[in-house]
């Protein structure tokens, strides 16, 4: 199972955690986020996937950073729909995001499947991620696609052996963690998640 570490903000935090070798670190580049990415660059070795997240943001708005941080997926958190993510996979990989909540019709995604690499699965608030909690996993029985997609919203080291059973139903390429993982001044906690790590 991989492991992605998302809303990584600070460069000596970036390192902390980039020497845990996670397989994939996420950049926000929505502004309205407390966790927005305004650094120059991205430092990181080639062994970790470089994921930019974005919300509705202008699509040459998402090139740009593409191009300028090397990003290898950009993640769409907003209401992007299927042209939208189309235009992006014709220059970088996509994860498209959908806010899950006990009503949510997995119908509604099948029209995804071509244009994303990956689906991630977010609790529903009115936060673009990283609100701590979680969402009913009863509702992944409704789950009825083969495209493999990260799990997401408030997980915690507490919760893994719940995810590898779930692992052995449903198709989960990893876990997105954040806010879980972080420290009051929203720096990831290094020894937390070397504890995940070694779950994993």
């Amino acid at each position: 199972m991989k492991l992605k570490v998302c809303g990584m903000k600070f460069p000596e935090n970036i390192s902390e955690i980039e020497s845990l070798n996670p397989d994939f670190m996420g950049f926000i580049f929505y502004k309205k986020s407390k966790r927005f990415f305004n650094e120059s660059i991205i430092v990181l070795n080639d062994n970790i996937s470089r994921v930019g997240v974005f919300v509705n943001q202008e699509i040459n708005e998402v090139i740009d950073n593409v191009k300028k941080h090397k990003l290898d997926y950009v993640q769409l958190h907003g209401n992007e729909d299927v042209r939208y993510c189309l235009s992006i996979k014709s220059i970088c990989k996509v994860i498209k995001v959908f806010k899950i909540d006990d009503n949510f019709n997995f119908d509604e995604i099948k029209k995804f499947e071509n244009v994303s690499d990956y689906y991630l699965f977010d609790t529903k608030t009115n936060l673009h991620g990283g609100s701590g909690k979680k969402f009913n996993w009863e509702i992944l029985k409704k789950y009825n696609s083969k495209k493999y997609f990260f799990l997401s919203g408030g997980i915690s080291e507490d919760d893994i052996a719940e995810i590898n059973k779930i692992k052995k139903k449903y198709p989960i390429i990893g876990i997105d963690i954040n806010s879980k993982f972080e420290l009051p001044n929203l720096k990831k906690d290094k020894t937390k998640i070397k504890s995940l790590i070694d779950k994993i």
